[in-house]
């Protein structure tokens, strides 16, 4: 009843059949345990119920059926442990309990049933050493026991004489191969033992097991030199050392493989990850003509790959990464046209990739990766259509990438042209790679747009494009990739801004934006919304997103609804055009050495103004910052800024960038940057100067201030802390907090030339109760002019224009004097 989907348990009642003499209900999908009631079934032969999906633990009533043959519980979900009265079967021949999942040691009782020939326990929790008493076994043949938890030494064994293939890899055994392997077991075929933790050298006895076909010690301690004598072994198909300490690291290691021409059934022959030493024979080539796996990377191998390498045409596997191999690739290599893997990264190669490579049409896995290979990638390569990874990185191959290269491998899924010095721009024909899961071109040369046809690629999860000059228009144009996992397009010249699309690639866990001249509003949602998963640096343009980033927040310009400002708007961190300088919180920090009172040149009312000196810039900047604890300095610098990105004049002081940022305290900083004039602020011009500075300052001040006035008749101006060109005077106020009329402008310029005249601050001490010195000056006008004229300017004055006319002088005198 075999292979019939029989679902459901086993019925005790089976107990009741007992002229049974077999019962097959192998590959179907019982469930529950086995019914101890089998043990009624005294004339039962042979018991199969493998394939199931039994549970439950082995009956120890099963030993009552003394007459069975065979039993067969193999791939099911049995725990428990084997039980010793299984050793009581006499007529047993074949027990096979693989892959369950039995625990505890196996029986020593098992080595009391004399007609076994198969013991299949493999793929269980078996634990616990060997016993010895299975040496007893003299008719036994196949013994599986691999994949278990067993340990300590393999026990020494003198009647194994019919055993045909011993599997006790993937265990915990230690110690060392017993040395008379080669005597006690002489029918061997096939020894698998790898990975475990054997040591010692092979067995030199190895070599008189003639009937061997395969020898498998990957992946233990073993130690010492390969017996040159393996060429005896002339039925070999496999030959395994892989993983293992052997070699002495002096030439001769490498010897024992001309033996290996003797071994003409040769299919597969793994020597990789140990420590031999030496050149590769020439009599390689005299190896087998049916070898179709040749391992031997990760040695100490030195000199070229024989250019007899040609003649082992059935190779479809050939690994040598990770050696000290040198030379060109041999031509030879073309003849292997059944090759579909060719590993040869990690080593010393150079020269250019010969063109036969394109011979190899059946090639699914190329990796020449880490070598000194120079030139183009041969355009014959696109014959290799069945390619699914190539890998050329970290070479120095340099020239565009041939066109229609890429057009021919429709089956790729991993590409890796890193680290060479390629250029050009990536090819159209992209698009025929429509199953790329992985594409790095980092740390190249590559110029040109990001193709769109990359886009076609639809299961693209992971695209390495850093270290190039990589550009789009817009980051908007990048191809849709919605798949992708991780994005790298840092240190390239992408500019615009991050389009909100990227927040909604639903895979993208890693992303990399850094050192491009990208600006505006960083998202806050998908791979945004995790600092540790996006990298932004080198882009001094940049906004918002979450606080952890610690980006200025983002302002907009959108028009007031009812005299209030609307919430959530967006203004870059720059509020003027695409050309101004763009200065981050540290930079100005930095500039004005920590704005220290050195550098301070005024204070006001909305903040002070520090003199500093950008790195790498020789004119030095005026660089006012708020105080913002001042109510109405934030809505100040929202509407100067505005009034700012509007204003062109040449005698208005012209401005540089602002900067709207956070210090390193997480509080809210801005501040704008002008130009640094050296000639002081307009209050030390008119009060501070010598007499005759005094003069030309009235005269200078009075005529290109009133320029100005007619050009910024809207913009209400301050006298403090404004700096001065030779041509005139920034008269915009920081302020903003007082509206603004022409008439306002009118009344404060006028203020400014009674100063010039009185030499007398609006501040001044005799101006209280009521008194100004607007209304002093009116109050002149009935009493005499001469009692509010700055005397020491009008004498200085006079001086001046008797340079001119000596008649000019003696009348300006003369009023003084009076």
């Amino acid at each position: 009843m075999s292979g019939l989907s029989l679902a459901g348990f086993i019925s005790p009642v089976i107990g009741n059949l007992t002229f049974l003499r077999e019962v097959d209900f192998s590959h179907n999908k019982l469930q529950g345990s086995i019914p101890r009631e089998v043990g009624h079934l005294k004339r039962l032969v042979y018991l199969s119920l493998k394939f199931n999906h039994l549970n439950g633990e082995i009956p120890e009533e099963l030993s009552n059926c003394s007459n069975l043959q065979e039993i067969a519980f193999t791939a099911n979900n049995i725990t428990g442990e084997i039980p010793v009265s299984l050793g009581d079967m006499k007529n047993l021949i074949n027990l096979h309990l693989a892959y369950n999942l039995l625990i505890g040691g196996i029986p020593a009782s098992l080595g009391n049933i004399s007609t076994l020939k198969v013991l299949s326990l493999e793929q269980n929790k078996l634990k616990g050493t060997i016993p010895s008493s299975l040496g007893k076994l003299s008719n036994l043949e196949h013994m599986y026991i691999g994949t278990n938890k067993l340990s300590r030494s393999v026990p020494p064994v003198h009647n194994f004489s019919s055993l045909l293939v011993l599997d006790a890899a993937v265990n915990q055994l230690s110690g060392n191969f017993p040395p008379e392997i080669g005597c006690t077991f002489p029918n061997l075929e096939a020894i698998f033992i790898g990975l475990n933790q054997l040591t010692g050298e092979i067995p030199r006895s190895i070599s008189n097991i003639s009937s061997l076909e395969l020898f498998d010690i990957a992946l233990n301690g073993f130690t010492g030199s390969v017996p040159k004598n393996m060429g005896n072994l002339r039925n070999l198909l496999v030959l395994t050392i892989s993983g293992n300490y052997l070699g002495s690291g002096k030439p001769g290691d490498l010897s024992f493989l001309s033996s290996l021409s003797n071994c003409s059934r040769l299919q597969s022959l793994g020597i990789n990850y140990n420590h031999l030493y030496g050149v590769i024979p020439d009599s390689i080539a005299n190896f087998s003509i049916w070898l179709e796996e040749l391992f031997m990377g990760d040695n100490q191998i030195i000199g070229r790959i024989p250019q007899g390498i040609g003649n082992l045409i059935n190779l479809d596997l050939m690994e040598m990464k990770g050696t000290f191999i040198a030379g060109e690739i041999p031509i030879s290599i073309g003849n292997l046209q059944n090759l579909e893997g060719l590993y040869l990264g990690f080593n010393h190669l150079s020269g250019k990739i010969p063109s036969s490579i394109g011979n190899l049409s059946r090639l699914s896995d190329l990796n020449l990766s880490n070598n000194k290979f120079a030139g183009a990638i041969p355009l014959s390569l696109k014959q290799c259509t069945n390619l699914q990874k190539l890998d050329l990185s970290t070479n120095n191959l340099n020239g565009s990438i041939p066109y229609q290269l890429f057009g021919a491998f429709e089956r790729l899924i991993y590409l890796n042209l890193s680290y060479n010095s390629f250029t050009g721009s990536l090819p159209s024909d992209m698009r025929n790679m429509k199953n790329l899961v992985e594409f790095y071109v980092h740390n190249n040369n590559f110029h040109g747009e990001i193709p769109m046809t990359l886009g076609e690629s639809l299961e693209l999860t992971t695209l390495f494009m850093r270290k190039n000059s990589f550009h789009v228009p817009s980051l908007n144009l990048l191809p849709p990739l919605r798949s992708l996992e991780n994005l790298d397009l840092s240190n390239n010249n992408l500019s615009g801004t991050i389009p909100p699309e990227l927040q909604k690639l639903p895979f993208l866990v890693r992303l990399n934006l850094s050192f491009n001249q990208l600006e505006g509003e960083v998202p806050k949602k998908g791979v945004f919304k995790n600092a540790t998963g996006f990298s932004f640096f080198g882009n001094k343009n940049l906004c918002g997103g979450i606080p952890k980033i610690q980006l200025p927040k983002c302002f907009s310009e959108k028009p007031k609804e009812k005299g209030k400002a609307r919430r959530g708007t967006f203004m870059p961190s720059s509020l003027f055009d695409n050309s101004c300088l763009r200065l981050s919180y540290k930079e100005l920090l930095e500039c004005t050495h920590g704005f220290a009172s050195s550098n301070l040149i005024g204070t006001g009312s909305f903040g002070s103004v520090y003199k500093g000196v950008l790195y790498q810039h020789e004119k030095p900047l005026a660089v006012k910052v708020l105080n913002l604890r001042n109510h109405g300095a934030a809505r100040s610098f929202i509407a100067e800024c505005k009034a700012l990105r509007k204003i062109r004049h040449r005698n208005l002081l012209k401005i540089i960038t602002s900067c709207s940022s956070i210090d390193y305290q997480g509080n809210e900083f801005k501040a704008l940057v002008f130009e640094f004039m050296p000639n002081g602020s307009l209050e030390s011009r008119l009060h501070e100067q010598n007499d005759q500075s005094r003069y030309l300052n009235f005269a200078q001040s009075r005529f290109w201030i009133g320029k100005a006035l007619v050009y910024r008749h809207k913009q209400y101006w301050k006298r403090s802390n404004k700096f001065l060109s030779d041509q005139g005077n920034n008269w915009l106020q920081y302020g903003m907090s007082l509206s603004v009329s022409p008439e306002g402008d009118i009344y404060s310029y006028g203020i400014m030339l009674l100063e010039m005249i009185t030499g007398r601050r609006p501040t001044c001490d005799l101006f209280h109760d009521g008194l100004s010195l607007h209304n002093f000056c009116k109050m002149a006008l009935q009493e005499g002019l001469k009692e509010i004229f700055d005397v020491h300017l009008v004498e200085e004055i006079g001086l001046i224009l008797g340079t001119i006319n000596p008649k000019w002088s003696v009348q300006v005198l003369e009023f003084v004097g009076h």
